[in-house]
């Protein structure tokens, strides 16, 4: 097939299984679509995109960890090939008018690109700092209990997982913590194009927000240039100084950085709060083990994200025809990484469809990726999710739905796993 398209070469892979992942209820509950990838094609095609979705642990971590094999520079998260074209295109255009384009920087470049970027970042997430701000992290949890606690019940999306993480990120960037639902609203536009398909309506409503959070990120910018502060963002701003022949980011590198920075602030650690206390209410012993012994708060955090976790794939760009699972995968190709199958294959995690806070760190799952790409933010998560954990089970004797979730339990998304709700009842302990 040495003349075939990339498609033709996609759809020549013999695979045994006929649904996609495209499918919206699928991507609202996955788990018996991952264990037939898992039993039946592991290396599933997916000509329609350009892609090849790799679903085993041991393959998704042959992926993460051979950067030049599979790059990350330029992946688009799917919307390059097939998927969303035109709108990606026009949204571009827009970008590019009236503020700033996409550029490739951080999770989007290769080593050694990547690692300059990732060490101006890890700056202002080393374990170190985590450490010294967990007193701070209690405190903003312990505040947003309280408004909360004496009600009885909530909308724990809105009023607790989102705003805890929100406001978190936006100190470590040094953005009014008290706009976090604005910045929340940023955070949803720069994905959406990620998420679903968007009509012509919603491209343009989204474009403008991203706009808007442009121009506000680029005043910060030069706000911090003139009177640099202890926030990432002075730190992003004059990264370039005392480094000899060393340029400063140029205004669309730091509204990419702040694009991912955002992005990954609000949506993936909210996620992780969502399952997790819905994890809870399904299952209530398991709430009463860990308010009796509350050190078991960071094990039960750990299979939260083995077992829901908050990403479900990300992409690579093959970069050559290399095999993977036995099955040739053709160079150019987009690799969809499954994190959320790996984390049910059950040739690596007895009983993978169980949630057991008893399982252990061995073998570890790969919610926060492997390899150079691993999630920056990753120990600010941890520390989140154990303050959270820790002091809602203190504070309360019993939680539970309000009322059963409406169906599908999730928003339609080709990456991510973002709940639309979850309503709360509970008694104070």
């Amino acid at each position: 097939m040495a003349d075939a398209t990339l498609e033709e070469r996609i759809g020549a892979l013999a695979c045994p299984v006929d649904h996609t992942m495209l499918d919206p209820l699928i991507q609202d509950d996955p788990w018996d679509f991952y264990q037939e990838l898992h039993e039946r094609c592991p290396v599933f095609p997916m000509p329609e995109i350009g892609a090849v979705m790799v679903s085993r642990y041991e393959d998704v971590r042959f992926v993460l960890t051979n950067p030049e094999l599979f790059s990350s520079n330029g992946r688009g998260g799917g919307t390059k090939r097939g998927l969303q074209v035109d709108n990606a295109r026009r949204y571009q255009e827009i970008l590019r008018e009236r503020g700033w384009g996409h550029v490739e920087t951080l999770q989007r470049t290769d080593p050694p690109m990547h690692t300059s970027y990732r060490r101006l970042v890890a700056k202002a997430f080393l374990p170190r700092r985590i450490a010294d701000m967990a007193d701070h992290i209690d405190d903003v949890t312990r505040g947003l209990i309280d408004g909360l606690i004496e009600r009885g019940e909530c909308e724990f999306n809105l009023d607790f997982a989102m705003p805890l993480p929100g406001i978190i990120i936006a100190e470590e960037l040094g953005l009014d913590s008290a706009e976090i639902h604005r910045f929340n609203r940023w955070a949803g536009a720069m994905l959406a194009l990620a998420m679903r398909p968007l009509t012509e309506a919603e491209v343009l409503e989204t474009v403008e927000i991203e706009l808007e959070a442009q121009h506000h990120l680029a005043a910060e910018f030069e706000r911090r240039r003139a009177e640099p502060s202890d926030d990432l963002i002075s730190t992003l701003v004059h990264a370039h100084e005392g480094e000899d022949d060393a340029e400063p980011l140029t205004v669309a590198e730091l509204q990419n950085l702040m694009h991912q920075l955002v992005t990954g602030g609000f949506e993936t650690t909210t996620s992780a709060l969502n399952h997790g206390m819905w994890l809870l209410t399904r299952y209530p012993d398991v709430q009463d083990r860990i308010r009796r012994d509350p050190s078991l708060v960071p094990a039960f955090i750990e299979e939260v994200l083995r077992f829901e976790s908050p990403v479900q794939g990300l992409a690579r760009r093959a970069t050559r025809d290399v095999e993977v699972g036995g099955v040739v995968i053709p160079e150019g190709s987009m690799v969809m990484i499954r994190y959320g199958a790996a984390n049910r294959d059950a040739s690596v995690f007895d009983r993978a469809d169980e949630f057991d806070i008893d399982r252990g760190r061995n073998p570890q799952h790969v919610a926060f990726g492997v390899g150079p790409h691993f999630c920056v933010g990753a120990a600010l998560a941890r520390q989140e999710l154990v303050s959270a954990f820790t002091q809602w089970l203190a504070r309360t004797s019993s939680i539970e739905l309000a009322h059963p979730l409406s169906t599908p339990v999730h928003e339609p998304s080709f990456l991510l796993f973002p709940m639309k709700e979850l309503p709360l009842r509970f008694e104070s302990a």
